[in-house]
């Protein structure tokens, strides 16, 4: 089945030369081809170029994108998507004047999701997870990053990734899978630190690996939660079992747990709110990616990611939603990006690199998602017709997609 996509407007984010990530000063180009035809071929992207020079092309279906622009879909790579119920009492709570970390302290926070997850029904938490997946394929999400945490129990966190393995295998996205059983310490484990940890070392990750569960571990590295010293041993036991860490640091305090990322060869250290020079400094010239989560600060009123001084110093940065009940009951892209360019200072291509390549860069997908590269998944958005690419985060309340393809396929 070959599509061929024509008089496209601008076709963004093309790389001839696939790259894995951008960094720095490199953060602000995005290479774009004005005037430009696609060719896909079943789920493949196969070609592009000018309309100047469209050579003749047998296809299957033609569709004309006159006034369009074309990019990579988003490429979200931290989320805790699959829950159940809510928090919206909390919501209401934090508007009269609650914190988040109060609230938490009072058993609610991770503790509440936990407790709901464990009393629902496998069945029942894939039903109301796979409809939040359906809706950021259609706001353009088109690969995703998904992590368990709200289990804290040996089945808990096993039903959650089977979720999350159940949806991989029903859905065209791309989902990687992340175990986050260190996301906060049960009620009965309050006073006994080491007996959750040997739970998870143990007992929840020989399961884990024993079902090729998870591709990424997690943990929770913040005061009231795991000490860096817990992180550090947490992440080694992962390490043992295949998983490579991704993990949470620097929401509330900065107390080591980038420099512990980096030690241990962190895929990527997220969230990152507050910053000082030190942990910039550490970042440099390493593997390890920052990622920002703009919608978690909008939410909870706390400081945003520092990308200026971040990428000042060279380093790359990419962009997602934290999509999960407490902090950040949203999954959508399209304001991630107009967030980090009207809070953060990003400007329109530096966001757009930030959710798309270096997106894909924070899940190990850069050689197959996040730019329009000859013989990457068919992955992208096709915009309404728009003034330029600058209208996506500027028209922030607006949809201005048209059409999500993923794997080739029309997302409805």
């Amino acid at each position: 089945m070959t599509t061929l996509f024509i008089n496209i407007k601008e076709l963004l984010q093309i790389r001839e030369i696939s790259v894995l990530k951008v960094s720095g000063a490199e953060m602000a180009i995005l290479p774009s081809l004005k005037n430009a035809y696609l060719v896909v071929e079943n789920d493949i992207i196969t070609g592009f170029g000018s309309m100047d020079n469209l050579p003749k092309i047998a296809a299957d279906t033609i569709i004309d994108a006159t006034g369009k622009m074309i990019l990579p879909t988003w490429c979200d790579s931290h989320t805790h998507l699959v829950y159940a119920g809510n928090r919206e009492q909390e919501f209401v709570d934090r508007i009269n004047g609650m914190t988040y970390e109060e609230i938490a302290n009072r058993g609610g926070g991770i503790l509440n999701s936990a407790q709901k997850l464990n009393e629902t029904s496998e069945a029942e938490i894939f039903n109301q997870s796979k409809v939040r997946l359906q809706e950021i394929m259609r706001l353009g999400t088109g690969a995703v990053e998904i992590k368990s945490g709200y289990g804290l129990t040996v089945d808990g966190e096993l039903k959650m990734l089977r979720v999350i393995q159940q949806l991989a295998a029903q859905f065209p996205i791309t989902i990687k899978a992340t175990f986050l059983g260190a996301h906060a310490f049960p009620l009965e484990y309050k006073n006994n630190r080491k007996g959750y940890i040997d739970l998870i070392i143990n007992e929840m990750l020989p399961r884990i690996a024993q079902d090729n569960l998870a591709d990424f571990i997690d943990v929770f590295c913040e005061k009231g939660y795991f000490t860096v010293a817990e992180t550090e041993e947490i992440m080694q036991a992962g390490i043992q079992f295949g998983l490579q860490p991704k993990i949470h640091v620097n929401q509330f305090h900065s107390i080591g747990g980038i420099q512990a990322g980096v030690k241990y060869n962190a895929l990527s250290v997220d969230h990152l709110e507050i910053l000082h020079p030190a942990d910039i400094e550490v970042l440099k010239n390493t593997q390890t990616m920052p990622v920002a989560l703009p919608s978690c600060s909008y939410f909870l009123s706390i400081p945003y990611t520092p990308a200026r001084e971040m990428l000042a110093a060279g380093l790359p940065l990419a962009l997602a939603t934290d999509y999960n009940p407490g902090s950040t009951p949203s999954g959508n892209m399209n304001f991630v990006v107009a967030t980090a360019c009207i809070k953060m200072k990003m400007t329109p291509e530096e966001a757009i690199n930030a959710a798309t390549i270096n997106g894909a860069y924070a899940m190990g997908l850069s050689e197959t998602h996040g730019s329009i590269t000859i013989g990457k998944k068919a992955n992208f958005i096709l915009t309404k017709p728009i003034a330029s690419y600058y209208q996506l985060p500027y028209a922030f309340g607006s949809n201005l997609i048209d059409t999500v393809f993923i794997a080739g396929q029309r997302i409805k």
